[in-house]
C-alpha cells in the first residue's frame, strides 16, 4: 500500500487510541486522523477529527467510505478486568471485546469498502498462562488449553473474529499485535498498582517469569505497522525474561509471599479490604508467568526503546516520584465548541504552535519509520 495514510482510530477516548493519535498527527505519512469512540477524547489532539459514535458497523461504515480511510486501527480491546483503559472498570468487558471488535470488522467488510489495512491491538493473554508452557511462546504456537478467564476467553474469539476476517478478505493487510504486560510513566494497569504496594505479594511457593513493554514501545510499535505493510501475528515485548522477585527488588520492593497455592480466591480478599484487587488473568501470571518471543517484530525493522529490565526501572522512577509530585497533572476536558473554533475559525493563527497543545513528539521522539 503506498502514499499517504488515512486512518480511523477506534477507541480513542482510551489511552492507547488517544496516544496513538497523537504520534501519527505528528507523522507526515499520516494525511488524515479520524478517531470514533462513544465518550469524548481525553487527550488534546490538533488534527484528529473526533467523531462521537460507538461501533455500530453502519455508522462506522459510513465515516470509513466518506473520508476515504484505508487504515483502520482497533485499540479497544480491554485485557484488565478490573481497570478498563481510561482507568475506570469496565461495565461490559464482553460487549466491548467481541461485540465491538465484530462491529469494526462489519464496517471494513462491506461491498466497495476503501480499507486496506486493519490493526488490531492484542495481548499475550491468547496463550493463556500453564505449568508446562514453552519457555517462550512463538505466533506459530497454539493454545493447549480452553481459556480459564474471561479476559483470554474474549481475547481469543476477538481474534478469530480477526482471523476470519483476514481470510475472507485477502486484499486487506491485517496486523495482529499481542503485546506483554505494558508499564509506564503514566498509564495505569493492575500490575501497576500491585507494584506500588509498600510489600508486593506472591503465592506462595511461586516466582513466576515476566516480560514487559514499556508504554513507548506500545506506541511505537503500532504506528510502525501503520506506516508499513506487516501482515500477520507479532508478539511485543521487550527483551529479557525476570522473575517477579527479580522485578520486586529492582523496584527496591520487598516480596510478601502471603497468598496460599490452594484458595487463593480467599486469600486475595484482604488485599481487596486494601483497596487491591488481583484480576483473575493477574492471579494465573502470579502462578507461572509467561515468556513470548519478539524475534518476528524485531526481524521487520523494529527496534525496541526498552528492555523488560529497563522498564521495571521506568516504574520504579515513577512511583519514587509519585508521593512527591502528588500526580496532579492538568486534566483535559473536550470541549466541543472550543475544539470546533481552534480548527476551522479563520482567525486563528495557525503560523505558530498552541502551547497548549501536547506535542507527541516529546512522547515518541523517534525518526518516521522508514520503508
Amino acid at each position: 500500500m503506498k502514499g499517504a495514510r488515512r486512518v480511523l482510530v477506534a477507541g480513542l477516548s482510551t489511552y492507547w487510541g488517544g496516544r496513538l493519535a497523537a504520534a501519527l498527527e505528528t507523522n507526515p505519512r499520516i494525511e488524515t486522523v479520524i478517531g470514533v469512540d462513544s465518550r469524548e477524547p481525553t487527550r488534546e489532539l490538533e488534527r484528529t477529527e473526533y467523531v462521537k459514535v460507538g461501533a455500530e458497523h453502519r455508522l462506522i461504515e459510513k465515516i470509513v467510505r466518506a473520508a476515504r480511510i484505508d487504515t483502520v486501527v482497533d485499540t479497544r480491546l480491554m485485557v484488565d478486568s478490573v481497570r478498563g483503559p481510561d482507568g475506570r472498570r469496565p461495565d461490559s468487558i464482553h460487549e466491548n471485546n467481541v461485540i465491538g471488535t465484530l462491529n469494526i470488522l462489519a464496517a471494513c467488510a462491506a461491498s466497495g469498502s476503501p480499507v486496506r489495512k486493519l490493526v488490531f491491538k492484542s495481548s499475550a493473554h491468547w496463550y493463556g498462562c500453564a505449568q508446562d508452557d514453552p519457555a517462550y511462546f512463538s505466533e506459530g504456537m497454539s493454545r493447549k488449553y480452553e481459556p480459564k478467564t474471561r479476559v483470554e476467553r474474549d481475547v481469543v474469539e476477538a481474534e478469530a473474529a480477526v482471523a476470519e476476517f483476514r481470510d475472507q478478505r485477502p486484499g486487506v493487510t491485517v496486523s495482529t499485535l499481542r503485546f506483554a504486560n505494558v508499564l509506564g510513566a503514566e498509564v495505569d494497569t493492575s500490575h501497576v498498582q500491585l507494584f506500588a504496594l509498600p510489600a508486593v505479594p506472591m503465592i506462595a511457593g511461586f516466582d513466576p517469569r515476566y516480560q514487559f513493554v514499556d508504554e513507548v514501545d506500545v506506541v511505537h510499535a503500532l504506528e510502525h505497522v501503520v506506516i508499513k505493510d506487516l501482515p500477520g501475528l507479532f508478539n511485543v515485548a521487550g527483551d529479557g525474561v525476570l522473575t517477579l522477585s527479580e522485578v520486586i527488588s529492582l523496584l527496591g520492593k520487598r516480596p510478601l509471599p502471603v497468598i496460599p497455592p490452594w484458595g487463593t480466591s480467599v486469600a486475595t480478599m484482604a488485599l481487596r479490604r486494601l483497596g487491591m484487587t488481583l484480576p483473575d488473568e493477574m492471579l494465573a501470571q502470579l502462578r507461572f508467568g509467561r515468556g513470548i518471543d519478539n524475534r518476528a517484530i524485531k526481524a521487520t525493522g523494529f527496534h525496541f526503546r526498552y528492555t523488560s529490565r529497563e522498564t521495571v526501572l521506568h516504574l520504579r522512577d515513577r512511583l519514587r516520584l509519585d508521593p512527591v509530585a502528588g500526580r496532579e497533572e492538568r486534566q483535559y476536558s473536550y470541549e466541543p465548541a472550543v475544539e470546533d473554533f481552534l480548527r476551522h475559525s479563520p482567525h486563528v493563527d495557525r503560523t505558530r504552535s498552541d502551547p497548549g497543545r501536547e506535542d507527541a513528539a516529546l512522547f515518541d521522539p523517534s525518526p518516521p519509520v522508514q520503508d
